[in-house]
């Protein structure tokens, strides 16, 4: 089922999430249907906070970003072909390598892309959809992903890292989004 993505200016972006039991009710239902809300609004990474939950899961897969560059883009990153994964409970253990840019956006903030510093690798520890503990490394254009996504269950935003000039710059298509005043191609649920 596609469920509506929540809309910047909402406060459950801006929350710390909590952890899940592995007794979650609904818990296999919500993943599938996060699934399919991420790649319905053509995403490549959903957090439970966008789709108005405050629980430690999100979901990812940066094969899509592998398989839509072009020849010459494929030696830019070392990680592809890229992985599909589901986060629960997910704590960063550690942070590495150079930070590099890259120009992002995010479904609860459309239309709005800006170059974001991050670091290159980024050892996870987490549950996946069966509940099994993992810590794993993981770099490239699949650590940024991991980190954007990891940064909604922390109730920050992408564009917390950019300078405060360009924010304010940005700041009317912010409270434009905020106020529901943004067409996109996906089902959106805006603050009131």
């Amino acid at each position: 089922m596609f469920l509506p993505i929540v809309a910047y200016g909402a406060p459950i972006l801006r929350k710390v999430c909590k952890e899940i039991p592995e007794d979650h009710p609904g818990l296999p239902k919500l993943i599938e249907d996060m699934w399919e809300t991420m790649y319905e609004s053509n995403g490549v990474g959903l957090a439970a906070p966008q789709i108005n939950r405050d629980i430690r899961l999100f979901v990812m897969d940066s094969i899509q970003i592998f398989e839509n560059l072009e020849e010459d883009e494929l030696d830019l990153y070392p990680d592809g072909p890229g992985i599909k994964q589901v986060f629960i409970n997910a704590q960063i253990d550690e942070l590495d390598g150079e930070e590099w840019a890259y120009n992002e956006g995010c479904l609860s903030i459309p239309k709005i892309r800006e170059d974001v510093y991050r670091s290159e690798s980024v050892t996870l520890s987490f549950l996946d959809e069966n509940f099994q503990s993992h810590t794993k490394t993981f770099n490239g254009i699949t650590a940024r992903v991991i980190l954007h996504e990891y940064d909604h269950i922390e109730g920050k935003l992408f564009i917390d890292y950019i300078k405060p000039l360009r924010k304010k710059l940005l700041q009317g298509k912010l409270n434009d989004i905020s106020k529901g005043k943004i067409k996109v191609d996906y089902k959106m649920i805006f603050p009131k």
